[in-house]
């Protein structure tokens, strides 16, 4: 892989987890702008790594299956039990999404990277008064 390309792919894990950030900072969840271009940047990262190391040969998937591992436990650092209400579970999915998208933008996989934020942002953005609406019903 070139330096160039490596920069691409890296920019591209920064610019999703950006955007998937700024949509929940402005909604003001815990987990925001930084740390989803943090996670989508360390995923792609360790991504950009195993596929240096094991262009010559090996298996590129150990790496990126740890990765949903660290992430798993980085997530569960985020959910909160108070009394019978357990919040923080969409913001850690989130972060798990932004790891999954860090990792398909380090794949260079660019337009699938663009759906992937074009799903996140909808999900939280057009499920959530749903999610509301379906709380409040009897």
């Amino acid at each position: 892989m070139t330096t160039t390309d490596f920069i691409l792919r890296l920019l591209a894990a920064m610019g999703a987890g950006l955007i998937i950030g700024f949509e929940r900072q402005w909604q003001h969840k815990s987990a925001g702008l930084r740390t989803n271009t943090l996670v989508a940047t360390g995923a792609a990262l360790f991504v950009l790594l195993s596929i240096n190391l094991t262009q010559y040969g090996g298996d590129s998937t150990r790496i990126i299956g740890q990765v949903v591992t660290g992430i798993g436990f980085l997530g569960a650092g985020i959910i909160f039990k108070e009394g019978s209400n357990v919040r923080g579970l969409t913001t850690a999915a989130t972060v798990w999404c932004s790891a999954a998208i860090g990792s398909v933008a380090a794949g260079g996989y660019y337009w699938e990277t663009l759906i992937g934020v074009v799903a996140v942002i909808s999900i939280n953005l057009l499920l959530n008064p749903l999610g509301l609406w379906l709380s409040k019903r009897k």
